[in-house]
C-alpha cells in the first residue's frame, strides 16, 4: 500500500513539473503553446521537433503534448 501512495504522490509530483513549464511557456496564457512561445523557451527548437510534439498536428502545442515531449524526452523537464 505504501508503494502505491509513493507512486500516487509521485505522479502528482510530474503533473505539477508539467503544468508549471506549460505556464511558463504559455506566455498569452491561451492554453496552447505556438511555434513562437515554444522557441522563446527553447531556442534551438526546430520546426520539425515541434511537429514532432504537435502530435494532432493543430499547429500549437496543449498541455496533454507538452507533458507527452517532456516524458519522451522531447523538451526538457523544467
Amino acid at each position: 500500500m505504501t508503494k502505491y501512495i509513493a507512486l500516487a504522490l509521485s505522479m502528482g509530483a510530474l503533473a505539477t513539473t508539467a503544468f508549471a513549464d506549460m505556464a511558463s511557456v504559455d506566455t498569452n496564457a491561451d492554453g496552447m503553446v505556438s511555434m513562437e512561445e515554444a522557441q522563446a523557451a527553447y531556442p534551438d527548437l526546430t520546426a520539425e521537433q515541434f511537429s514532432e510534439i504537435d502530435a494532432n498536428g493543430d499547429g500549437a502545442i496543449d498541455d496533454a503534448e507538452m507533458t507527452a515531449a517532456t516524458d519522451a524526452g522531447l523538451l526538457p523537464a523544467s
